[in-house]
């Protein structure tokens, strides 16, 4: 099996694989959906009012963050996940009977929406981790990056092909057929044997619990920039069900199906761009910084793209650099956190990505009402462009980064080397990212853990 997929040698791995990728096809059937009729149905073109349905489903990320991590740390994954992913199925399956009896309003998908990221934030920390009980290893980083490949590949078939049921039988059918396919993500964890789960340390019962994530991640100078970059991509950048369907309706003049297929393409991108993090033998921070790049520049091409055409391959390279940013990024994260720590460390990286989204979602929704949808996208630009400076200071600054020619002629390339005054020096851990730059027992005193111990246990 080549390096790119060399996690999926694991039996159950496959197994939850094959389950999740279903399951996702039917998640982004319901978005698109779900989009759809606010923007159209509900609405007379509202981006504000699909901002704030937006909103409302990653609300929940945001202020359930310290008890959904410590879920993911102390509770078995497996069940857990059971539990979330059955409460989705019978959400989207509510919401279907709903429409298809002509009772939907506004104020009822509003409250689906949030019901629906209640679960989600349960969910979402802990089916993350969940991936380090099935894969062990050098292989983590690779199983997380196929992971995102599974959800951005249902992503290129999901909308296309709800745009098509939406116009042909109605949104109502599309939100019953999500409610069936989380049968596949179920049964998956039916099939995957307990006894050849990686045991991992459970954190113990004991006082501040709860605020342990923080403390850890404030010690955690790489940790930290990370997650500053996570935010405000997530916040301004990521807004991609906004601008793609104003873009679609508003600009365009696309309809369910060409909305669809649209987001379809920009999802290709998003495939390749986890795939590439796939074939990665670690991930890297500095790619987390270069890609926020790339998406400003895209972002930039989309808003003034003249054409339908040249727009779909401006959010196609859109979604290349977002998934390389969040695959690198959440990769980082998992294997360089302490297996104690990771469900609330998780937890809180989950609720920065999505939690910001209530604030930037409903603001870029005002954005794309009042000057258009193109100056939505350029909000997103501006975004990616902060975030590549920052992450570019920090280097520079905290770790004494600079450019170097090696060799001469066409043979020569460039390097990203680091001098002297480097704070992270001694910290690169086997994982390719970093361990606490604090001594490990002064950490291990302040947290009450024992790294040392731990990977004993």
């Amino acid at each position: 099996m080549s390096a790119m997929f060399r996690s999926l040698a694991s039996i159950d791995y496959r197994i939850w694989f094959a389950g999740a990728l279903v399951s996702n096809v039917g998640t982004w059937m319901q978005r698109t959906a779900q989009d759809w009729i606010v923007l159209t149905e509900l609405s007379d073109h509202d981006a504000v009012a699909l901002g704030i349905t937006t909103a409302l489903q990653f609300l929940p990320q945001l202020l359930l963050v310290p008890f959904s991590g410590l879920i993911a740390d102390r509770l078995d994954r497996r069940r857990t996940l059971m539990v979330t992913q059955l409460a989705m199925g019978l959400l989207g399956a509510g919401l279907g009977v709903i429409v298809l009896a002509g009772l939907a309003q506004l104020w009822i998908v509003y409250l689906f929406a949030l019901l629906l990221g209640v679960a989600a934030a349960v969910d979402a920390p802990v089916r993350q981790t969940f991936v380090s009980d099935l894969v062990a290893g050098p292989n983590l980083g690779n199983a997380v990056a196929l992971n995102s490949a599974s959800f951005n590949a249902a992503r290129t078939i999901g909308p296309a092909v709800a745009g098509l049921l939406v116009a042909g039988i109605g949104a109502g059918w599309v939100f019953l057929l999500n409610a069936v396919t989380f049968a596949a993500v179920l049964a998956s964890l039916v099939a995957i044997r307990r006894d050849r789960l990686v045991q991992q340390p459970r954190a113990p019962r004991a006082k501040g619990q709860l605020l342990e994530g923080f403390r850890y991640v404030r010690r955690r100078p790489d940790l930290l920039i990370v997650f500053a970059v996570v935010f405000i991509m997530g916040t301004f950048g990521f807004n991609y069900q906004i601008f793609t369907s104003t873009m679609a309706t508003v600009t365009f003049g696309l309809d369910s199906a060409g909305f669809g297929i649209l987001t379809s393409v920009m999802a290709v991108g998003s495939v390749a761009g986890a795939l590439l993090s796939a074939s990665r033998d670690k991930p890297r921070v500095r790619l987390v910084f270069l890609s926020c790049g790339l998406f400003a520049v895209a972002a930039l091409a989309a808003a003034l793209a003249p054409s339908l055409v040249t727009f779909a391959a401006a959010i196609v390279l859109i979604g290349f650099a977002g998934q390389v940013m969040i695959t690198t990024a959440n990769g980082t994260v998992q294997t360089s956190t302490d297996p104690l720590m990771r469900g609330r460390v998780m937890a809180l990286y989950m609720a920065i990505l999505m939690g910001g989204t209530p604030i930037g979602a409903p603001l870029i929704g005002a954005v794309a009402n009042t000057l258009g949808p193109r100056w939505g996208l350029g909000v997103a630009a501006v975004a990616g462009f902060v975030a590549f400076a920052a992450g570019v200071l920090w280097l520079a600054v905290y770790r004494r980064a600079r450019i170097r020619r090696i060799g001469h002629g066409l043979g020569a390339r460039l390097q990203l080397v680091y001098g002297d005054g480097d704070r992270m020096a001694g910290a690169v851990t086997a994982t390719g990212s970093f361990q606490a730059v604090r001594p490990r027992a002064e950490l291990a005193e302040d947290l009450s853990l024992d790294e040392a111990d731990a990977r004993r246990g």
